[in-house]
């Protein structure tokens, strides 16, 4: 692929800028873990959401969301529900307060709020400083393994190198300079620099969005798209049975859905609720949406940051995906006719490359170099949190200075960003490893995560026996699957092979964390006062009963949370508020007007139902 001038220095202008912040704003980070893992609790909350949203906004997820929505049409907005993709609603209504109140650096940190520091709780920590390691290692060789084939698409250069027998290909190439040059000024100014470059980063990709859209308004005849698609594809609301037939245009789409094993749409949708629900409740895994929460300057603070992160990031990223799609099927189109089997994942970086204009494509470019970018400096600047506050410093070298753990978080990072590079290098193909983290990492975490937040009789070796069940069982889970599927279920054999199976896989992995979590529980007694200390200043509401008897008996005027209901009533509302801001911009830009009207419609009167019953009454601590 050949770039014009004026997209070079784009590109390169971005880039060069992007570690120029990071490093100039480094500045202002002292040496001090707090400064430097949380912004010392001064950032405003909608910078924070502004970073968070930027963090979300993956080249890989944009890429995936244009293949759904080619092949499914609207009723793809349903299936990111497997992720899930509305936990922020349960972060905004009530657990980003939950969370914050803590006063916690770390998500290890506040395991020790939660059980105290018997040797349950001790074990506690220890699994969660693991398990927040294991994820960003994962992500990053997510990360990694996703963006050198996406750069070696977009971007001319052969950079394919052999170093002490090892041959490099162009695009492992690109993914190590680009991971490079992101540590660096990730690890040079912590949360400040992090942020700083993720909002400059926003607003790139959120340009890039809305002069795609520009760009199908000037360029496509909008019946002649219709045209191409087959019945149904406009559907919203799913169906029993996905009924959009491809067989006189794209016949592979089809095959491509049959493989997917998202054909019997209504019960997936069933499951990915349940599993939505359960993995939502348990809280954000210990990454950097959780450390966006811990930095805000209050609870009332984490609880607007996460509003606004679903706020700024559903409407230009489903602007960018509905209108690279309608581009896809103008351009793309007959090329995917012609294959035999052809890769609806790699439309994006087609329509990118070959048909958008010059300087477009250079924005775009930078854009989604910047949604990588953004993602990638969160999760490198997650780990080092849990390795020296949690570990280092806990348990080998109490009393040193700030600025000995500072650097020391330093190498860490280094160390973390190349063992997940090591990582991506042998990773066979990113679905394998999407598969692990959201299905075995989540699998693992959900059971324990959502009783230590409702019920007073969960402990410190509940927790440890649930995340360590867990954990073992995502092992297992794959043979488990097809040995149930076998044995009970062999007309739906399918099931094992498809995408959709990972989504199966959470359910035995949660069933077995469970047992693991009551067993641990059961076995072991409560510290009493921990309970009654967390319980008194997180305020959940839950099963709490002879706790919450004891506090109100020490504390007279102490007042019980009483608002399951008005918070189940707002995750309702906050899951249809988020919708609307998913299916508004794909009607918009498909021209679908009625519909369009509709989606206005619910996000007008979601936002005012939030404003008066949920945002009107949020409490300052």
């Amino acid at each position: 692929m050949g770039l014009a001038v004026i997209d070079l220095i784009i590109i390169f202008a971005y880039i060069l800028f992007s570690v120029f912040l990071g490093v100039w704003i480094s500045r202002k980070a002292s040496p001090h873990l707090r400064d430097y893992f949380l912004g010392n609790n001064s950032l405003k909350w909608y910078w924070l959401g502004f970073s968070n949203s930027s963090g979300m906004f993956d080249i890989n997820g944009a890429a995936w969301r244009v293949a759904m929505l080619m092949v499914y049409g609207m009723q793809s907005v349903w299936i990111p529900w497997i992720w899930p993709v509305w936990n922020q609603v349960f972060v905004m209504v009530f657990l980003a307060a939950w969370i914050r109140r803590s006063g916690a650096m770390t998500g290890a940190e506040w395991i020790g709020f939660r059980f105290g520091q018997g040797l349950g709780a001790q074990l506690s920590h220890i699994i969660v400083v693991l398990f927040a390691v294991l994820a960003v290692i994962s992500n990053i060789a997510y990360f990694f393994k996703g963006i050198g084939p996406f750069a070696a698409q977009l971007l001319p250069w052969d950079l394919s190198f052999s170093l002490v027998g090892f041959s490099f290909s162009s695009a492992q190439a690109y993914a190590i300079v680009i991971c490079f040059l992101t540590t660096l000024y990730t690890i040079k100014g912590g949360l400040y620099s992090v942020v700083a470059t993720e909002v400059m980063q926003y607003f790139l990709m959120l340009l890039s969005c809305i002069l795609i859209v520009f760009f199908c308004v000037k360029t496509v005849d909008f019946a002649e798209i219709t045209a191409l698609l087959p019945k149904g594809w406009f559907r919203f609301w799913p169906e029993k049975q996905i009924s959009i037939d491809w067989q006189n245009s794209l016949p592979y789409a089809n095959t491509q859905m049959l493989k997917d094993g998202f054909k019997a749409f209504n019960a997936l949708v069933m499951m990915m609720i349940a599993k939505g629900v359960l993995a939502s409740l348990a809280g954000p895994l210990p990454g950097f949406d959780m450390q966006r929460v811990l930095s805000a300057q209050s609870p009332k603070d984490a609880s607007k940051m996460a509003a606004f992160t679903i706020l700024v990031l559903f409407i230009p990223l489903y602007l960018m995906v509905g209108g690279l799609t309608i581009l896809a099927f103008k351009f793309v189109m007959p090329m995917l006719q012609s294959q035999a089997e052809p890769n609806f994942e790699e439309v994006l970086s087609i329509v990118i490359s070959q048909y958008l204009p010059l300087g477009l494509k250079g924005l775009m470019i930078a854009g989604l170099l910047a949604a990588f970018m953004s993602t990638f400096s969160a999760f490198v600047n997650v780990a080092p949190a849990y390795l020296i506050n949690d570990f280092y410093k806990k348990y080998f070298h109490r009393g040193q200075s700030e600025k000995h753990y500072v650097n020391w978080s330093y190498i860490s990072s280094i160390i973390i960003v190349i063992v997940g590079m090591i990582a991506g290098l042998f990773v066979e193909s990113l679905n394998s490893i999407t598969v692990w983290i959201t299905s075995a990492l989540a699998g693992g975490y959900a059971a324990a995560n959502v009783l230590k937040w409702i019920w007073w009789r969960f402990n410190g070796w509940g927790y440890f026996c649930g995340m360590v069940s867990g954990m073992a069982a995502a092992v297992f889970a794959p043979d488990m699957l097809v040995w149930l599927v076998n044995t009970f279920f062999p007309a739906h054999a399918d099931i094992v092979k498809s995408a959709a199976s990972p989504l199966y896989g959470f359910f035995i992995i949660l069933l077995v964390s469970t047992i693991g979590c009551i067993i641990g529980c059961l076995l072991s007694s409560v510290d009493w006062q921990t309970t009654k200390d967390f319980y008194q200043k997180t305020k959940p509401w839950g099963f709490w009963g002879p706790i919450k008897a004891a506090v109100m008996k020490e504390q007279a005027d102490f007042e019980p949370n009483k608002n399951f209901w008005a918070d189940f009533v707002n995750v309702l509302a906050g899951i249809s508020w988020q919708m609307s801001m998913v299916a508004l911009p794909l009607f918009l830009v498909f021209h679908r007007w009625q519909d369009t009207f509709w989606a206005l419609l619910v996000l007008v009167l979601t936002t005012i139902w939030l404003k008066l019953r949920w945002y009107d009454r949020l409490a300052e601590s």
